[in-house]
Order: structure tokens, then C-alpha cells, then sequence
């Protein structure tokens, strides 16, 4: 039995943007990025959109890092890995490439653009949803996509 809506997550590819250096919220961004800042306890904000993907059937999600990540990636392993890879399931943490030329990422659709590779070369992707890990708010990804 199928649920409504299971296609189209299984056409979908996250994409979670979590490399923002967070000038804003220094001291709290001295060591980490912004999607790294605790929250609440040993909650971190980028849990904020990882949680609407999960509630909302999302399971393959490519995490964007770039600026001071050792400690989001830590807690994306300690607290995150929950996936199940034999039903295709996953979360993975991408450091920047720099694939196309010198340049770091140069804002979102970079970003993106810069690692295309991950999704383009997956058959039966139609949707590519874009995230920021650094907002803090409860969605149903799955109604925005139908």
C-alpha cells in the first residue's frame, strides 16, 4: 500500500544549504555556523529543517557545508544517522568542491550549480528541493511538493 504523495518523494532530492557563517550571531558562530548554534539543549538549528524532511517522508538529503563545519558535521553523524541505506535512504555531508573553478560557493544557486552532480546523475529525480539549515520553523514539505 502506498501513501498519498510517495512518488513524489521518491523523485525528490533535499538539498540543505548549512553553510552560513553566521556573522550575526557572534560569539555563538566563533566556532560553528549558524546551522550549528545549539538550540534548546543539545539540539543544533539545522535539526529544525532536518526534522521537516524526515516528518515529511524526505530521506535523501546532501547536506551543503562550508564555513567551520567539524562541529555540524559531528553532530549530522552522532545525532543523524538514522537512515537506512538499503531502502535508499540517506543523509550525507558535502564540503565544498571548488569542481568548476577556484571559488568557494558564491551564494545558493552556486552551491547548487556546484554540486548538480549529485542529482543529475540520479535516475527517476524530477525534484530537487532547496533548503536553508538555518531557519527555524515546522513545514510539511510533502503539500508544498504536491
Amino acid at each position: 500500500m502506498t501513501f498519498p504523495g510517495s512518488s513524489i518523494l521518491r523523485e525528490t532530492i533535499t538539498m540543505l544549504l548549512a553553510g552560513g557563517q553566521g556573522e550575526r550571531l557572534y560569539p555563538l558562530t566563533a566556532l560553528r555556523s549558524k546551522p550549528a548554534v545549539p538550540f534548546g539543549g543539545k539540539y543544533r538549528i539545522i535539526d529544525f529543517a532536518l526534522s521537516n524532511c524526515l516528518n515529511s517522508g524526505l530521506r535523501r538529503i546532501f547536506v551543503l557545508t562550508q564555513y567551520k563545519s567539524d562541529s555540524l558535521n559531528q553532530h549530522l553523524l552522532e545525532a543523524w544517522s538514522i537512515f537506512n541505506p538499503e531502502l535508499g535512504e540517506f543523509i550525507y555531508n558535502i564540503p565544498p568542491q571548488r569542481k568548476f573553478n577556484n571559488d568557494w560557493y558564491l551564494g545558493t544557486a552556486n552551491a547548487i550549480y556546484q554540486n548538480s552532480n549529485l542529482f543529475s546523475s540520479e535516475k527517476n529525480v524530477n525534484w530537487v528541493l532547496v533548503l536553508s539549515g538555518d531557519h527555524i520553523y515546522k513545514m510539511d514539505y510533502l503539500k508544498m511538493l504536491q
